[in-house]
């Protein structure tokens, strides 16, 4: 997790993320634009708490809800949405996309209107973007439902940025199952999925706006 700790509101348990700081904004102009006015929202791997704090507030048509494995992020993520000017942020739920048995809960217990994920995809094992895949299809059940996805990817069309070269070699020295993704490998799996990428936006610092909806 790229953040330190941090005290907003005087809280001991939140937690910054620099990263989070850095595209806040470049990936709420995105979300306006293709997220319904109206809506249930489930962030994946939410982090520290920043993001859906921003977001929530600045779209409050939608019921967003975070999530986390990791306990030390879900305190995080709730240290944040207490300081938030943002009634419609849900608390923080334990979501694993490595275990099914957490699938479950106030947050999916109705189809989602949209899942967001933001910077998972390479610092996780292959088999948490198959798991995403499978929550995305079994929860976003309404024609159009989006799936957002933002981080660096390698692409057979363009090569490979030398700061993303540089931090994929960084990714597998601290796990080898980490690493940027094929954006083609994981269009292919959406799509087994029932899901079509409608989007493909670049973003600041070598990484992709990504948008999946539900066909």
């Amino acid at each position: 997790m790229d953040s330190v700790k941090s005290t907003p509101g005087g809280s001991s348990s939140a937690l910054t993320s620099p990263a989070a700081e850095r595209n806040s904004a470049a990936i709420l102009e995105v979300l306006r634009a293709h997220l319904p006015d109206q809506g249930r929202v489930l962030e994946i791997a939410a982090g520290s708490g920043q993001h859906a704090a921003a977001f929530a507030a600045a779209l409050p048509g939608l019921q967003w809800t975070p999530s986390d494995p990791s306990p030390e992020a879900r305190a995080s993520i709730e240290a944040w949405r207490s300081t938030a000017d943002a009634g419609n942020l849900r608390p923080a739920q334990t979501i694993d996309m490595l275990d099914e048995a957490s699938w479950s809960g106030e947050a999916l217990n109705a189809p989602l209107d949209a899942i967001v994920c933001i910077n998972m995809i390479h610092i996780s094992p292959w088999a948490a973007t198959e798991g995403l895949m499978r929550l995305a299809e079994r929860s976003l059940t309404r024609p159009g439902g989006v799936l957002y996805l933002y981080g660096p990817y390698r692409e057979a069309e363009a090569p490979l940025a030398p700061s993303n070269a540089a931090f994929d070699d960084s990714l597998k020295a601290r796990d080898p199952a980490w690493g940027l993704r094929d954006r083609g490998e994981v269009e292919t799996l959406a799509r087994s999925h029932g899901l079509a990428l409608t989007l493909r936006r670049a973003m600041p610092a070598n990484n992709l706006s990504l948008i999946f909806r539900r066909v």
